[in-house]
């Protein structure tokens, strides 16, 4: 009676020395054939591209983030207004102290700062520029942490009270430094019996901020609070509240809280509400990108199984006496599996060490290719920043590597149970 064929565990060692032994043919001896090079380099490029997408796309969430919360405030506190007897609104705050004050027994409020906030006009010799004035406290301001000073400031904060901060942006399109008086131009000011005319003041400029957002470098500028109640007749009131909490991404479920706190009347306005929409828009944008860029890992696997068939073909008369030799289907199929898996396993590591180091040396990549552009590669007014981020997670890259193997395992296994499946007695008919 003829015994059975021993079983073999899985993957044993001869079926690695076997796999290897195919890899490191060459073509001539019907090796690995070109197609298998292509894919190679392919899932490793696609790999990269995957883990650079990912990690500059949290760089800009958390950028966009920071300056966000950097500068403006968590939540804006605001009254519904009375309607006066002209018919107009006013939306002052009266009892701004009182009402700050209960607002900050809030738990998870780190700050509270009553603003006077209006548009005007600013000028300099014959240069004009739009900004938002924000009426503050001296010790409110120096909390701020996009205003704090930086390398990238320029005066003294501390002399708050005798001028007015303004953006880098402001700076610039005025062409003023420190030291250089400005005039603000209101048209809602003094009121006289012909009407109301524009009200004109001029302050010195003693200090200079850049808050990492164009936008509010563009068009911010703080002046003491005192002295914006005096210059947009707002004496005694304030227009708003401006709150800063421990967990910026729980604001929403603050609201409420604050809401009951500031008094009846009152209305909040959370950094989600004026900026989530972009959020959501960069959210959607994530999940098509990565959707676009798992579809090149997928056509990169793809050249795994025209590059293994060739090797199947290539290998038949091999695959014929192993078989006869008494080695099983299973072990065949093991053996090309591990030969297309491999490709995948490289690639993959190559991609992962080459996006890898493209998030570490972004800065330097970003300058090198900022060079070569003539200085034009970004352009902060329409992106919001002033260089590239990447941020480097590791749910990214565990994402990127398990996508791109889970493809290159799976593609491999169709090619190889045709080598498993293959007749021994055919494969060596015309040999």
């Amino acid at each position: 009676m003829a015994s059975k064929p021993t079983r073999t565990a899985p993957f044993a060692a001869f079926e690695w020395m076997i796999a290897w032994r195919y890899l490191r043919a060459r073509r001539a001896e019907g090796g690995v054939s070109v197609m298998t090079w292509i894919s190679l380099i392919g899932i490793t490029l696609a790999v990269f591209a995957l883990i650079a997408t990912l990690s500059v796309r949290s760089g800009f969430r958390a950028e966009f983030v920071d300056t966000i919360l950097g500068a403006n405030a968590h939540v804006t506190v605001y009254t519904m207004g009375e309607v006066q007897e002209t018919g107009q609104i006013d939306r002052t705050i009266a009892n701004y102290t009182e009402m700050a004050a209960e607002v900050a027994k809030v738990p998870g409020v780190t700050r509270v700062a009553p603003l006077v906030r209006q548009q005007v006009m600013a000028n300099r010799r014959q240069s004009n520029a739009g900004v938002e004035v924000f009426g503050i406290a001296s010790d409110d301001l120096m909390t701020i942490p996009g205003i704090q000073p930086s390398e990238r400031s320029f005066g003294d904060i501390g002399q708050f009270e005798e001028g007015i901060a303004i953006g880098s942006g402001v700076a610039q399109s005025l062409g003023v430094q420190v030291g250089d008086t400005i005039k603000l131009i209101s048209p809602n000011g003094v009121k006289t019996a012909f009407g109301t005319s524009p009200r004109v003041n001029g302050y010195e400029v003693v200090y200079i901020f850049s808050a990492g957002r164009y936008d509010i470098d563009k068009t911010r500028v703080y002046l003491p609070i005192s002295e914006a109640q005096s210059f947009f007749n707002r004496e005694g009131v304030a227009d708003e509240l401006e709150v800063m909490v421990e967990d910026p991404e729980s604001v929403d479920a603050m609201a409420p809280a604050l809401m009951q706190a500031a008094g009846d009347r009152a209305q909040v306005w959370t950094w989600r509400d004026a900026s989530g929409s972009f959020l959501s828009a960069l959210d959607i944008e994530d999940r098509v990108m990565f959707v676009i860029l798992s579809v090149l890992v997928l056509i990169a696997a793809m050249n795994i199984v025209s590059g293994l068939i060739m090797l199947v073909k290539n290998k038949g008369r091999d695959i014929g006496i192993l078989r006869t030799m008494g080695l099983s289907e299973g072990s065949v199929l093991r053996v090309f599996f591990i030969c297309g898996a491999f490709t995948g396993i490289i690639g993959t590591a190559a991609g992962v060490v080459l996006g890898v180091l493209f998030a570490i040396y972004v800065d330097q990549i970003f300058a090198f290719v900022n060079y070569l552009s003539g200085g034009n590669a970004w352009d902060a007014s329409i992106r919001g920043i002033y260089f590239l981020p990447a941020k480097l997670q590791l749910g990214d890259v565990l994402s990127a590597v398990g996508l791109s193997l889970g493809l290159s395992f799976v593609v491999t296994i169709f090619p190889a149970r045709r080598a498993a499946r293959m007749n021994p007695v055919e494969a060596l008919r015309y040999e």
